[in-house]
């Protein structure tokens, strides 16, 4: 039932949002931070929406630790569908998600994505991948966040795929803080029950902000296994709440 009604709103919100989509092209014409600000809003909303209807309770950890005036790059696992959701309706800033380059091919979703700083990142291409790690460092000098998943997919177990080092180039080249963030319990809403989605109880924990430039240099060659190591002990320490 949950499902027939979660694929119901979001025909709806497709449909309504064909207006909405065109005035936001308006607003991008005279003010972008402004489209992508309501954009967010927007979207945002939505999505509130699809986890009530889905019966995800959320638990936020640390979100006062992500700095408010600067963009950061979000570092975060990656074992559901629904990571996404439970991420874009609580970071705290203007933020870009890097998606793989298929999503980027859905009417609809996509137009929104693009409103929202999204990156769609071809992993099958070096060239077209390094291009999108660019666009993204420049993204955060304009002052949006970006926020990656580097295991490259989702997980099918409990332990997480090793971080690919090239997410982090983000924060080397701009000196912007990296924040761990820990997504536990996301799986039970619909991945231990395809094709069903089931209530669940799910937690989001935002880390203290790793500025690259502060860590030793055993720490800045192995980043991506040091962000890692943070993330696994705060799902190891969450995954008792649940």
């Amino acid at each position: 039932m949950r499902l027939i009604l979660a694929l119901i709103f979001l025909i709806v919100f497709f449909i309504i949002s064909i207006p909405l989509y065109l005035i936001e092209l308006l607003i991008g014409k005279f003010n972008h931070r402004t489209m992508v600000a309501s954009s967010q809003k927007i979207v945002v909303g939505a999505l509130h929406t699809l986890l009530f209807i889905c019966g995800v309770k959320r638990t936020v950890i640390g979100r006062e630790h992500v700095p408010k005036n600067e963009a950061v790059l979000y570092i975060s696992n990656h074992r559901s569908y629904f990571d996404v959701p439970v991420a874009y309706t609580t970071v705290p800033t203007l933020t870009g998600f890097m998606a793989k380059k298929e999503i980027g091919k859905i009417p609809f979703l996509s137009y929104w994505m693009r409103f929202l700083q999204c990156l769609f990142l071809d992993r099958d291409d070096i060239k077209q991948g390094l291009k999108t790690i660019l666009k993204g460092i420049e993204q955060v000098k304009a002052g949006y966040s970006i926020f990656i998943s580097p295991e490259g997919t989702r997980s099918q177990t409990t332990e997480m795929l090793p971080f690919k080092e090239g997410s982090f180039k983000i924060a080397e080249k701009t000196g912007c803080a990296i924040i761990p963030v820990s997504i536990t319990n996301t799986d039970e809403v619909f991945e231990k029950h395809v094709p069903w989605i089931h209530s669940a109880h799910v937690i989001i924990e935002y880390g203290k902000p790793i500025y690259p430039k502060d860590l030793s240099k055993e720490q800045q060659k192995f980043l991506g296994s040091y962000v890692q190591g943070i993330i696994r002990d705060t799902l190891s320490k969450n995954s008792a709440l649940i």
